[in-house]
């Protein structure tokens, strides 16, 4: 059975992608959500932009399912839009949407709900894995990433660009998830084992309010 994994170029989404391959799950690509932005288009929230997308997409040699949307889109819109991507993948053959949740009930919920009646599964390949564990596993398996955006209610803009590793962990103040369950921050994943080889690091960053 062919799956997609959601990707938005973060830490999460890689690792479930990472998970299902040592599973030796049929991966048969991304499914990418891109909104407009000026001259281009990026992923929302983590706003990492398209380009540095389709270069994890090729280093990882699979295609992308993509989701555009305009910028901004409301419900209606924006369910109509997924809902034709989806039909899109499974006329390709994909019976499963593996997305990188790990704990977050009403996420879920909200998923498993608009996915009802498309005729692919929602499937939750990290769930309950205990972030600190797993941020844990994440660095040990070999990835490296920086942080994207922050919300600045939590970190301020001084933590931008750094890398994702042990010295980030132990930096983070009392209460902040290691893997940013509650949108403290956004990765973007630029090397590790399901790479074929490492792709350019952001240029430029700013904080994010997710």
């Amino acid at each position: 059975m062919s799956i997609l994994v959601s990707w938005s170029g973060g830490k999460d989404c890689a690792f479930a992608l990472h998970t299902l391959r040592l599973e030796k799950q049929d991966v048969a690509g991304l499914l990418v959500v891109l909104a407009e932005a000026g001259d281009g288009a990026e992923v929302p929230m983590h706003r990492i932009p398209e380009q540095f997308v389709r270069r994890q997409a090729e280093s990882l040699g699979l295609p992308m399912f993509e989701a555009r949307i305009p910028n901004p889109c409301d419900d209606d819109a924006y369910g109509g839009i997924m809902t034709g991507c989806l039909l899109r993948a499974r006329d390709a053959g994909v019976t499963r949407i593996a997305f990188g949740d790990l704990y977050l009930e009403e996420v879920r919920r909200r998923r498993v709900d608009k996915m009802a009646g498309t005729g692919i599964e929602p499937i939750f390949p990290l769930w309950l894995y205990p972030t600190a564990q797993l941020a844990r596993d994440f660095l040990a398996s070999g990835f490296k990433a920086q942080i994207a955006g922050v919300d600045p209610a939590v970190l301020d803009e001084s933590w931008v660009g750094r890398a994702y590793d042990e010295d980030f962990l132990a930096s983070l103040p009392d209460g902040a998830d290691p893997c940013a369950e509650n949108g403290e921050f956004h990765t973007f994943v630029h090397d590790g084992p399901i790479f074929r080889h490492s792709v350019p690091r952001l240029p430029s960053l700013r904080s994010v309010v997710t």
